[in-house]
């Protein structure tokens, strides 16, 4: 089996919302397709989570290190 990717970069939109994400293969998923790889088990430290509203989002696994939540990603 394959080694799984992580996210290493992120991409927002003008309300600072995570619009696409960069994996350490280099991939360069938006936001439904790294939706589909993290729930596929594609993506190391990360989850799918359904909100208030019914939709699906993205997190990081809590660790307790705040440095490497999605948000706190560099951009590309």
């Amino acid at each position: 089996m394959n080694e799984r990717e992580s996210f290493i970069a992120v991409q927002k939109n003008g309300d600072g919302d995570l619009t696409a994400f960069q994996t350490d293969s280099g991939r360069v998923l938006g936001y439904e397709q790294a939706l589909q790889a993290v729930q596929s088990g594609e993506i190391a430290g990360a989850n799918v989570f359904k909100g208030r509203n019914g939709r699906l989002y993205i997190r990081g696994d809590a660790d307790g290190d705040p440095t490497n939540n999605l948000d706190s990603l560099p951009l590309f």
